[in-house]
């Protein structure tokens, strides 16, 4: 049976060209840059391109990228490293950030600092006066993130910026799930930090940077060599990093066509999910959203129950962020559009991907009515 997979917020298969990409590096140039013999120079050489690849993507100097193991390290180096440098102050961010945001703030809180949690409003956007209401004269960081990566939602990011550029808070913005999809530069965003992920992008797991404007100050959390600056020390991960830049490279190129391939898919899909099964709504803003995110509660059901029922049919979906799966709590994002329970129980993420049909679409609309009429049949949840 052919998989459907529709999961690419969680992560995307390695393209092809990526791979080709990174093949010489495994075992044929698999010197440590660090070294000055020849292997050593042609690895240096292999990371200095695959950074100035990104640096020109992102419009940054190519010494303002920190390469990482991927998304959740580079949100731990922002947030931590710059309260660890700048001692006790005031945080600013939401309450639907991604877990290696939220969890890193609620850590510092704990500690001592002050932290403000702002609301996002019902259609999952951060008002950016809500942002300058929030500021004091010790708010250190501002961290705010791209696009949602449960319901897809894209934030202001420019316009905070702009407000920011008043103060002297540092401005960080989780990109991961924008990356393939919206304008990364850093300049026109205002942004001092930004994390990108590569495996978001038809990238290698393990691998991602975080963009460090000049002048910031970062305290690293771990402590070894010379390499990254010193904020990340160790062996610099090169067939990943040269399949990182490959993957960027391919997404900017690729990006205005397959945005808009995907956003006639994605509005076709919601509006058969919407019209077609009964008590079905749309999480989030209809059109400041990712090109392929359509999340939804269906009242009724539990959201783990009919992704399990679609598996068995080959079809892949996520009840929220892949890194809560495990979790039978409704999903912190939906909670934070002020909810009801049951639309957090009833969530389901579908997120499109460069091989997504209509077909594959029709085949999801032509099985999940069936399976959602089977379970809220035997469901103790009336509506």
């Amino acid at each position: 049976m052919k998989r459907i997979y529709l999961d690419h917020a969680a992560t995307t298969p390695l393209d092809p060209r990526v791979k080709k990409a990174m093949d010489p590096f495994w075992s044929e140039k698999f010197g440590n840059p660090s070294s000055l013999y020849k292997e050593g120079r042609e690895a240096k050489r292999a990371l200095n391109e695959a950074r100035a690849s990104i640096a020109k993507i992102i419009k940054s100097r190519p010494e303002e990228i920190i390469f990482t193991d991927g998304g959740t390290e580079s949100d731990n180096l922002a947030i931590l490293g710059t309260a660890n440098n700048s001692g006790k102050g005031h945080i600013i961010t939401t309450k639907f950030e991604h877990h290696a945001v939220l969890n890193s703030v609620k850590f510092l809180e704990e500690q001592g600092l002050d932290v403000t949690w702002l609301d996002v409003g019902r259609e999952g956007i951060v008002n950016p006066k809500d942002i300058e209401k929030a500021l004091k004269p010790n708010t250190i960081l501002v961290s705010i993130m791209y696009a949602n990566n449960e319901i897809g939602t894209i934030q202001p990011i420019a316009e905070i910026g702009k407000i920011l550029k008043k103060h002297s808070a540092v401005f960080h913005t989780d990109a991961c799930q924008a990356a393939g999809y919206l304008d990364l530069n850093v300049e026109k965003l205002g942004v001092d930090l930004m994390t990108i992920n590569g495996s978001k992008v038809y990238g290698p797991k393990g691998i991602g940077f975080l963009y460090v404007k000049k002048g910031v100050k970062l305290q690293p959390f771990l402590y070894g060599g010379e390499q990254e600056k010193k904020l990340r020390p160790g062996t610099e991960n090169v067939p990943a990093i040269v399949g990182l830049a490959e993957a960027l490279k391919i997404a900017q190129k690729e990006k205005s066509n397959e945005v808009k391939r995907l956003t006639g898919l994605r509005d076709y899909f919601i509006k058969k999910l919407t019209t077609e099964i009964p008590k079905t709504f749309l999480n989030g803003h209809s059109r400041l959203r990712l090109p392929n995110n359509i999340n939804i509660s269906v009242l009724g059901t539990e959201g783990e129950a009919v992704l399990l029922y679609l598996d068995e049919y080959g079809i892949s979906c996520s009840t929220g962020s892949a890194c809560s799966s495990e979790s039978l709590e409704p999903s912190h994002v939906i909670m934070a559009l002020k909810k009801p329970h049951e639309y957090g129980h009833g969530s389901l993420r579908f997120t499109l991907g460069r091989k997504t049909t209509k077909k594959e679409i029709d085949y999801v609309m032509k099985i999940l009515p069936e399976v959602i009429v089977k379970l809220r049949s035997i469901s103790a949840i009336k509506i």
